[in-house]
């Protein structure tokens, strides 16, 4: 499961067996976690964050979704 970046608390990775589902990222803090769409950007699903820290979130993964989408693509070859 590869960490892409971390900011602050949060650490944003995916896991290697999921180059069969769209492109996406998960969040996780301590016990909580979310996962966004990276194209367009959505939030997908989380656990535990409350939608205050999920806005936060939400802008970190706009800010960083060309990364994202290409580490993504890099890593999956597609």
């Amino acid at each position: 499961m590869p960490t892409i970046k971390r900011i602050g608390p949060y650490r944003f990775f995916f896991y290697s067996n999921e180059n069969d589902e769209p492109s996406h990222i998960h969040i996780q803090r301590e016990r909580m976690l979310a996962k966004f769409w990276l194209n367009p950007v959505a939030l997908a699903g989380s656990t535990g964050f409350r939608s205050h820290e999920l806005r936060n979130i939400k802008r970190h993964v706009e800010e960083n979704e060309l990364i994202f989408e290409e580490v993504w693509n890099e890593y999956f070859g597609s």
